[in-house]
């Protein structure tokens, strides 16, 4: 059998041996019931039936200054099917209403022109007011008081100083988060970095409810509802898209309630339930953009994590032509004596003197502590990785080969196709 995995914008192509023992884990979005309704017309729909809130063009009567947060470009989210429709619904409400796109870049770098053009086209690109967020800005943000952690909520003036507040954004399984969408707009992704760091601290990932598909009790989600909340995010429109990322569902309205209508329509297509420990895992990042660094392909990873026996190779599929994705998470990783010591260290750490990319490393370290993890990745940076703690392979069969000298060719195999489209409930 031949299986096209997402890698990079070209895919790479698994074959796999019939004798062997191997289950796909995969999202049953494709399974949805088929609609008509192109990508527009089902954020139309939702737009026209918004969630525990009035209309879009209702809330932006007699509002003067309103901005939209917008995703940037690590996100696949496809805003040219959404903002069209928010900006022509805001100046339904009131022609003459100040508009300002500010890309949520979160600890991101700066999203640049050829980036916006991708993700609005170049019409709304030269013509509307388009801001990015750069969460070290410090005169560039404005405190709202303190989140429940004791965190400081320190935001984008440009946020804070709206009469409304509104927001686009997708909706997928996140692996401290529980879901990304509605509330990760305002936290982390127009937040100072003070901010981010707080609510990243390394108690919070260490909570056993800090994982992929987990709301209730996850201290990290917690904080999120409670800076959306706190910066008066009013409305929003999130959308669902299956492994082409083309739009098959949306939601509109109130960032707590559309946002949960999201989630729980989400859920019931991306829980998988594996049949027994995997002794190998292959995983990938969803290919383009999110495969692009190291740094972001820890998320794809936990599906792998979680989806294993405590000692089973995870194999992650991952182009990371931009590198390591992250200077604090790259030299955590290769100056540690071992990723145990590095994992204690880290959850010495207060909350307050949180580190830049220290919750990455974090859960990168908890897998390592468990499993041999072989990286599939562009030539170029491969050493860099092996520096960094991973084997490393050039492509996913050789990877799989050498997994299986190691583990039998009896060995049990989970394939994850994409890893960051999946909640995993780990097998007994």
């Amino acid at each position: 059998m031949d299986i096209k995995l997402p890698y990079s914008r070209d895919g790479m192509m698994l074959h796999l041996d019939d004798t062997l023992d191997y289950e796909i884990l995969e999202s049953s979005i494709s399974s949805m019931p088929k609609t008509n309704q192109s990508e527009d017309a089902l954020v139309r729909e939702a737009m026209a039936h918004p969630i525990d809130s009035p209309k879009l063009s209702e809330l932006s009567a007699g509002r003067q200054n309103v901005v939209i947060i917008c995703s940037d470009h690590t996100r696949p989210v496809p805003s040219r099917h959404i903002i069209p429709f928010m900006l022509q619904e805001i100046r339904e409400g009131n022609p003459q209403a100040n508009i300002t796109l500010l890309i949520a870049t979160g600890f991101h770098r700066a999203t640049t022109r050829e980036e916006l053009v991708n993700k609005f086209g170049e019409e709304i690109v030269c013509h509307e007011n388009i801001v990015i967020h750069d969460s070290s800005d410090k005169n560039a943000m404005t405190s709202l008081g303190t989140l429940p952690s004791g965190a400081p909520l320190l935001i984008n003036k440009i946020a804070a100083d709206a009469d409304l507040l509104v927001s686009e954004g997708f909706i997928e399984t996140h692996f401290f988060a529980g879901f990304s969408g509605g509330r990760k707009s305002v936290l982390p992704g127009v937040s100072s970095r003070v901010t981010v760091l707080g609510n990243h601290c390394s108690a919070f990932i260490d909570s056993p409810y800090s994982r992929t598909g987990i709301l209730e009790n996850n201290p990290i989600h917690r904080d999120m509802l409670a800076a959306a909340q706190m910066a008066k995010l009013a409305y929003i429109v999130n959308v669902v898209i299956d492994s082409d990322k083309k739009v098959v569902h949306a939601v509109a309205g109130s960032a707590v309630k559309a946002h949960a209508a999201g989630c729980r329509f989400l859920r019931q297509y991306c829980q998988v339930i594996p049949e027994k420990p995997a002794d190998i895992a292959i995983s990938t990042n969803g290919g383009y953009p999110l495969d692009q660094n190291m740094y972001q392909s820890v998320k794809g990873m936990t599906a792998a994590e979680a989806a294993s026996a405590d000692d089973g190779i995870l194999i992650m599929v991952s182009d990371c032509g931009d590198g390591h994705g992250g200077e604090g998470f790259y030299h955590a990783l290769k100056e540690c004596e071992s990723p145990q010591a590095l994992m204690e260290e880290i959850l010495k750490v207060p909350q307050d003197e949180t580190k830049p990319d220290q919750w990455e490393y974090q859960i990168q370290s908890r897998i390592l502590i468990h499993h041999k993890v072989i990286y599939v990745m562009c030539e170029k940076y491969r050493s860099m990785a092996r520096e960094m703690g991973f084997q490393t392979a050039a492509d996913v069969n050789e990877a799989l080969e050498a997994a299986l000298q190691e583990k039998g060719h009896n060995a049990h195999i989970a394939i994850i196709p994409d890893g960051v489209s999946v909640m995993v409930q780990k097998p007994k």
